[in-house]
């Protein structure tokens, strides 16, 4: 039956022109006795009419719902089959229980055209003015939460990628706080229902077909899209998009004592502007929580990360609740732990959040493909805020001076950079590690002596001489590969690999290492170096300023005075090079003197 009944309207929409529209519409609005017109009008409402015939019947059945929406009973009242009371036989009451039927039907099809990939972007902004227009009116006068969170959770689950709508939704409506205030109640309904869902019937769960991560790559749009709630609490000049409806009907509709104090409780517990950021907040942090509870797709988990400190973080109620989920992406380890680090630092440093094992997890961070990621400009100043404070343990900070340091050796040269800044840094603010920048080992030392002796004795036996470069070899006791910086013996080592750098082949690297020569234990001579200026460098930015450098000399390709040996006594330490005419009996041109 309904197939034929489908079929028959098929051919009027076929058999109506435009200019019958029109007088369907304007018979509609001119007397009740052409009621009968309304189904035939919505019938055009769809997103397979033209895009003509859907709004001039829209733009009718707008013009005949409004002046009657305050007058419709409640959506949960329709038809039915059971015996009808003395109220419910009134033929007024029956009329506006059919409107009503037919209104709710008119929002349907002009959420599903909002939400259409076949609707014309023209035609979805006025639907979805439309809409917003009945959001306004449609609860007698007040927000219609009911008919936006329609919107919101079509919108999500529809089987399109097209934002269009939301951006409209941003672009227009998003200014009022009483809209941003439902947007973060439909946000966490669905959220929630998502979750329950999610947790039962596994993760492709979706009344549409979509899946989970569709989903919530969805919700996550609309709200990081939501601006934030800015200003103090006492702030009250928020714009309400239903303000103006709201105290014209209830001037209205205060007609008895029973209703004046049902419209008081109303507003008490309702968003108003008075009470604007305080429930505000409350809403968006709900809203938040219930969204990071959901299983993030990667994308969004690093997206959600990167913004988290900024974009969340100040405007939550409680910012402590984000622990949970902050500390298992910290412990996650790798690009993970980097993105939530700066979340996780705002919470410690400002809301006093207790994480025992941070430094632990900092330090096993360390690692060379650090210094290539995406997002190591921001990790390395978290990082030397990290170490800046004056009561962090000796042994910790010679830990991270001693890990940074062997990693010199095998990062980039904007790395490098970056590492000996930090070290300058460190090695300042802690002057009980400055034994790190020189130590000879006693075991080292007490050999050396011996062997002294023995080379002051002109001992020629080959098997004295092998024993005492065994012996003057020196020895790191610290254990590169250990993650617990108590265990890793850094108190025992010394910087040397700093010490190489001095002959590095990348020149600003080897005149950066000279400011580690400064008596850094003097504070009042020497200043923090700022690791903002080194965290962001590449080989570009290394190139860069070396060409905008002055330099003095010059490369020549002529010698300005005659070479005398082929090298220079400082290219091999403890040689000497010395021009001598050879004889036929001696053929020994460069000798290494005893030590």
């Amino acid at each position: 039956m309904a197939s034929v009944l489908s079929k028959k309207q098929k051919k009027k929409q076929k058999n109506t022109t435009l200019s019958h529209l029109k007088t369907l519409g304007h018979d509609l609005l001119s007397s009740r006795a052409h009621i009968n017109n309304l189904p035939t009008l919505l019938s055009f409402v769809s997103s397979a009419s033209p895009p003509q015939y859907v709004l001039e019947s829209l733009l009718s059945l707008q013009a005949f719902f409004t002046p009657v929406l305050h007058d419709l009973p409640s959506s949960s009242t329709k038809p039915s089959a059971a015996p009808l009371t003395d109220s419910q036989d009134d033929p007024e009451f029956i009329y506006g229980t059919w409107l009503r039927f037919k209104f709710d039907e008119f929002v349907k099809s002009l959420i599903d055209i909002s939400v259409s990939p076949q609707s014309d972007q023209t035609l979805k902004e006025v639907v979805l003015d439309t809409l917003m227009e009945f959001v306004k009116l449609g609860s007698g006068g007040r927000f219609n939460s009911a008919i936006y969170h329609k919107l919101i959770y079509a919108i999500v689950h529809s089987t399109t990628p097209d934002t269009f709508v939301v951006d409209l939704l941003v672009s227009k409506y998003f200014k009022y706080i009483d809209v941003r205030y439902f947007t973060y109640i439909s946000v966490e309904k669905i959220s929630r229902t998502l979750e329950e869902k999610d947790v039962s019937d596994g993760n492709n769960w979706s009344p549409s077909g979509e899946s989970t991560e569709n989903l919530i790559h969805k919700i996550h749009y609309i709200l990081s899209r939501v601006p934030p709630l800015e200003g103090t609490i006492d702030k009250t000049d928020y714009d309400m998009w239903s303000g103006s409806g709201e105290s014209e009907n209830s001037s209205e509709k205060q007609k008895g004592e029973d209703k004046k104090t049902k419209s008081e409780q109303y507003t008490s517990k309702t968003l108003t502007a008075a009470n604007g950021t305080k429930r505000m907040k409350l809403k968006f942090t709900k809203a938040w929580i219930s969204f990071l509870r959901l299983p993030l797709p990667l994308d969004v988990y690093k997206e959600v990360l990167v913004n988290l400190h900024l974009a969340v973080i100040p405007y939550l109620s409680n910012p402590v609740m984000l622990c949970d989920f902050l500390t298992r992406s910290y412990d996650i380890g790798g690009v993970i732990s980097v993105m939530a680090l700066s979340s996780l630092y705002v919470l410690m440093t400002q809301h006093g959040l207790e994480y025992p094992n941070f430094y632990e997890k900092l330090y096993a961070l360390l690692v060379p493909s650090i210094f290539m990621a995406k997002h190591r400009s921001k990790f390395f100043q978290l990082l030397d805020s990290c170490l800046k404070s004056p009561l962090l343990p000796a042994y910790l900070a010679a830990a991270f001076a001693k890990k940074l340091s062997r990693l010199s050796i095998l990062v980039p040269p904007s790395g490098a950079l970056v590492i000996v800044a930090l070290i300058h840094n460190l090695l300042r603010r802690h002057p009980s590690i400055n034994c790190l920048v020189h130590r000879e080992d006693e075991k080292t030392a007490k050999g050396d002596s011996e062997a002294d002796k023995r080379v002051s004795n002109d001992s020629a036996d080959p098997r004295t001489d092998a024993d005492v470069s065994v012996k003057t070899l020196g020895v790191d006791h610290f254990n590169n590969e250990e993650n617990d910086p108590k265990k890793s013996k850094a108190m025992r080592s010394s910087l040397w690999e700093i010490d190489t750098l001095r002959h590095h082949y990348c020149p600003p690297i080897s005149r950066f290492v000279l400011s580690l020569e400064n008596d850094l234990t003097v504070r009042a001579k020497t200043t923090e170096i700022s690791i903002e200026d080194f965290s962001s460098g590449s080989y570009a930015t290394i190139f860069g300023e070396e060409i905008r450098r002055r330099v003095k000399q010059v490369p020549l390709a002529f010698y300005k005075a005659t070479p005398t040996s082929l090298f220079s006594e400082s290219d091999f330490a403890g040689w000497t090079f010395k021009h001598e005419e050879l004889r036929e009996d001696d053929h020994t041109v460069a000798k290494r003197p005893r030590i």
